[in-house]
């Protein structure tokens, strides 16, 4: 028998991943243009700011039905105005490929978005474990001082359709209220 190495490793405490297959892909605020609410803020900030990034290994050709995909985001702390530092946010392609999200640091809120624009928010804090259903868009908001990593593993089929939430946006919105985190809709 031939034993061979692992895809990847992960590093528990931080989410990491090390492998031949892994790709990482940088968000910053130039990428995220009518994302956030308040245009005079977003404007005014340095569009080299990262606001997060993606750690991916492709054990499978994403596309390929039947695999699996497993990743890594790192959503930095920060605010644009008031409103907390998130991702895009995605439905599938396939919209009824499911997913799911792990708190591994930082804490903050995952978004949840149905197709007729029902929006829940769960809490997201090492630990926390999140299931996405088929049909639901989804997008992380880090409402804390420290970088927010969260796990995920999905179908590489999935797909991502980035466009009908550029479109139609999120129907609630993370702020900050007082010194907290408050959710806002409409």
């Amino acid at each position: 028998m031939n034993i061979q190495q692992p895809a990847a490793k992960v590093n528990w405490a931080t989410g990491n991943l090390e492998g031949k297959k892994v790709s990482k892909t940088v968000r910053k605020l130039k990428h995220l243009e009518g994302v956030f609410a308040d245009e005079e803020a977003y404007s005014s900030m340095d569009p080299e700011t990262v606001v997060y990034e993606v750690e991916v290994l492709e054990q499978e050709q994403p596309g390929k039905e039947g695999g699996l995909l497993f990743g890594t985001s790192y959503l930095y702390p920060g605010k644009v105005g008031d409103e907390y530092f998130m991702t895009k946010g995605h439905f599938h392609e396939k919209r009824d490929r499911a997913e799911y999200y792990w708190g591994i640091r930082g804490s903050g809120l995952l978004l949840l978005m149905d197709e007729q624009g029902v929006t829940t928010a769960e809490q997201v804090f090492p630990g926390s474990l999140h299931y996405v259903p088929g049909h639901i868009a989804h997008r992380l908001v880090n409402t804390g001082s420290e970088v927010l990593a969260v796990g995920a593993c999905w179908p590489s089929d999935a797909g991502h359709d980035y466009g009908s939430i550029a479109d139609r946006g999120f129907t609630a919105r993370v702020k900050e209220s007082g010194g907290k985190a408050a959710t806002e809709t409409g």
